[in-house]
């Protein structure tokens, strides 16, 4: 598939390095020279330097040739023009990232006819992860499938875990675990696939997957003692910051948002309803003090600096705070936090990005893919169309390459548990589990 991207910054680069990853062919046109350079040296792509609403740059990037153009600079009115245009060229799909809201909630302006086929708010998606994260304590990552019907979710186990001490097929009679499916198991730097014979350690992250009241039943079975946060910090008034306000307002966790920009807090302080807004430094350590007591408190540093918000963090830690999660952008520092554990969760913005867009790029009949932020594999969403190779067939009796496990199975408006003896049919909606290795022997199955 040959890709045009708009835009080579943090990014465009994250979408650039995961395409070519992929060996698709992947176009980069940017308005800075030194972005290009760096890009050049480090990826087998082509670029352009320009700006991606100038035609005849986009003629020299062979938009006439392009199957998808992704637009991701900063600026919302260039990413919506690159894509009207590229329509016009006949390019066959289009995505724009907005940083406004209001673009993507908009039911008056018809944007697919006008040529975007898919607006993206990076910091709206990412919002949404963060908030599932959030009401389910003890969780360290949370992925919605299949429109809200099936929830993915990773927990670390504790010592004094019902899950320790006996070997998966021992629990599976259990109530609370029969209705979920272990998908995955990360043992230090290890993925593991699971077996019946496997038995969890304590510092494993086992990651499962069932509907949201049964996986909220299995996590207060599996960590009864861990109680739900009753009041969230979110330093940074930003998209991110106040997306994730808005969505917690419909809890009942008190929320305070520490913004440093007064004019900006205003403006947050406009928008929102129940949310304390706060002028100050988040670091300030007066502005901690008087927060209260921090065990019940979760942290979220959203700031615009990564070195600000990983402090910020620590600081939290240091006056108690039960869970922190800092927004990270460089790639560098993402790797060092989660070989050091400094923060409970890395918010890296630009994989919401790659997520949103990805399913495009995986087969005709994917709906929707997503890269984990902890694990290594990718969870893909299919449909089985009539004549399918798995149609008719139990699960027991497919040939599934090493690293792939059935998560969930969607038929009409019923869930069902991917059991050994279900058998598909086409219309099925199925969501897989595929390490690096395994996918490409999947491909052909999309």
């Amino acid at each position: 598939m040959r890709i045009v991207l708009i835009g080579g910054g943090q990014t465009g680069g994250r979408l650039a390095e995961t395409f070519c990853g992929d060996d698709h062919d992947v176009v980069v046109v940017d308005i800075h020279k030194d972005v290009l350079a760096e890009l050049d040296a480090r990826l087998d792509l082509m670029t352009v330097h320009g700006s991606g609403t100038d035609p005849a740059v986009l003629e020299q990037a062979g938009i006439a040739r392009a199957d998808l153009l992704i637009a991701v600079t900063d600026r919302d009115d260039t990413n919506l023009l690159a894509c009207i245009l590229a329509r016009a060229r006949g390019v066959g799909r289009t995505v724009a990232r907005v940083s406004s809201a209001s673009y993507a909630t908009s039911r008056h302006i018809p944007f697919e006819r006008l040529g975007v086929d898919l607006l993206v708010n990076q910091y709206a998606e990412y919002a949404g992860d963060l908030f599932n994260v959030l009401r389910l304590p003890g969780a360290i990552e949370v992925a919605d499938l299949l429109e809200n019907r099936v929830m993915m979710v990773g927990m670390v186990v504790h010592m004094d875990s019902p899950l320790l001490g006996a070997t998966l097929a021992a629990l599976d009679g259990r109530p609370p675990m029969s209705r979920v499916r272990v998908v995955a198991i990360r043992r230090g730097s290890d993925d593991l696939a699971p077996r019946g014979d496997t038995t969890l350690l304590v510092g494993d992250d086992v990651y499962f997957a069932g509907e949201p009241d049964d996986v909220a039943a299995f996590m207060h079975w599996a960590w009864p003692e861990h109680a739900r946060f009753q009041r969230v910090v979110i330093a940074g008034g930003g998209e991110l910051g106040l997306q994730l306000a808005l969505l917690l307002e419909r809890t009942r966790m008190q929320i305070i948002l520490l913004e440093r920009d007064e004019a900006r807090a205003d403006f947050c302080s406009d928008r929102l309803n129940r949310t304390l807004v706060i002028k100050g430094d988040a670091l300030d350590e007066q502005t901690l003090e008087g927060l209260g007591a921090a065990g019940d408190l979760a942290y979220v540093a959203a700031t615009g600096s990564d070195e600000h918000n990983i402090i910020g963090c620590l600081v939290a830690e240091k006056y108690g705070a039960r869970f922190t999660a800092a927004q990270v952008g460089k790639p560098e520092y993402i790797g060092m936090i989660n070989r050091l554990r400094l923060v409970d969760r890395v918010m890296d913005p630009h994989l919401a990005m790659v997520n949103s867009i990805l399913h495009f790029v995986r087969g005709k009949n994917v709906q929707a893919a997503s890269i984990l932020a902890e694990l290594s594999g990718e969870l893909i969403e299919f449909k089985l169309e009539k004549g399918h190779k798995w149609a008719g067939r139990a699960i027991q009796d497919l040939p599934l390459p090493r690293g792939v496990v059935i998560v969930a199975v969607l038929r009409g408006v019923k869930v069902h548990t991917p059991t050994g003896p279900l058998e598909l049919a086409a219309g099925d909606r199925i969501v897989i589990y595929c390490l690096p290795a395994a996918r490409p022997k999947m491909e052909g199955l999309f």
